[in-house]
């Protein structure tokens, strides 16, 4: 195979490992967005138990609190676990935040970034108020996007450094099937996953202390749906409501489709094929691998297979990844 395109050397990722890359997160500062529940939750208690400072926003205090008891209680002597209030669609909060760990902390650096944060909502482009479409879009996008620019500065000062960006499988494949849309959250994870493939260029020619994962689940145990319904809902009617689960509010009352919901969403998480502290452990078995890549649950193997195999299919009614 040439190793030039365009008339640019491909330099391979193996010619660029370190065998003394970071294998392991002690000592380490990692910065979560979404700790407050699901893979932010589960990615904030592993890494304390290995001996890594933790900082974690999320817009839910209560749910942060929680997060960051589970990990005091488990974390080794000496490591440093905070939290902090913050909508990542917001720059101004992300900056005021990235302050807050380098006061905190006593710190110029970070080595980890996780861009974890994530909503659901506005799946069409043509039926959904433009507010619901931009609220998702922003946190799945904007979030990453001013979350390495917060942090960009400590990543820098760092001796080595990682960002690991949380895309989706429908960054991938932009539907949850073929009678429902969903385009702000598959735009949002289109982007991130583009965004990171570039970073890694990027930070090879400008920062190669540092390195970039975009992470792609599949379906995993996490409260996502719970909480974007809470953020989405709010003073909606049971038409609307109705509206953005795909369903018809004929004869239901506003509590009735709110009940509705509530059950798909712990069903979401409670009967996913992959835990989130599963999911977590995957995402930190790449990082140590120096993997840019990095795929979460079986399903999310189906179907990145199926869709490279037949991508003109992708969006046929009859299109689905193998179970095999």
């Amino acid at each position: 195979m040439s190793r030039y395109l365009f008339n640019c050397p491909i330099v391979t990722a193996k010619e660029h490992r370190s065998e003394s890359w970071m294998k392991d997160f002690g000592g380490k500062i990692a910065v979560i967005t979404g700790g407050g529940t699901g893979m932010g939750r589960a990615l904030a208690r592993q890494l304390v138990s290995e001996g890594c400072d933790v900082a974690m926003c999320d817009v839910s205090v209560e749910n942060m609190a929680e997060s960051r008891q589970l990990c005091m209680d488990e974390a080794p002597q000496g490591v440093r676990v905070s939290a902090f209030q913050c909508n990542v669609a917001i720059e101004e909060q992300m900056l005021a935040w990235a302050e807050q760990v380098r006061e905190e902390f006593e710190t110029e650096h970070i080595n980890l970034l996780f861009n974890n944060a994530g909503i659901a909502g506005g799946g069409s482009f043509v039926n959904d108020q433009r507010d619901n479409w931009e609220m998702a879009f922003n946190v799945c996008w904007y979030g990453v996007y001013y979350g390495c620019r917060a942090f960009m500065p400590m990543l820098l000062k760092s001796e080595e450094g990682h960002v690991i960006n949380t895309s989706s499988v429908n960054g991938f494949w932009a539907t949850l099937g073929p009678e429902t849309a969903h385009t702000a959250y598959s735009a949002a994870k289109f982007a991130v996953k583009g965004f990171t493939e570039a970073l890694v260029t990027d930070f090879r020619n400008n920062a190669p202390h540092l390195k970039a994962s975009v992470v792609m689940p599949g379906h995993i145990g996490t409260s996502i749906v719970i909480n974007s319904m809470q953020a989405l809902t709010d003073g909606k009617d049971a038409s609307e409501l109705a509206n953005m689960m795909g369903g018809d509010a004929d004869g239901l009352t506003s509590n009735q489709v709110q009940s509705m919901m509530d059950e798909a969403g712990r069903g979401f998480r409670d009967d996913a094929p992959t835990t989130s502290e599963q999911a977590a452990a995957i995402i930190l078995d790449g990082v140590r691998a120096e993997r840019w890549r990095i795929l979460v649950g079986e399903d999310a193997y189906r179907l990145d297979e199926a869709v490279r195999a037949n991508p003109e299919d992708a969006y046929e009614a009859d299109f689905a990844p193998s179970e095999g």
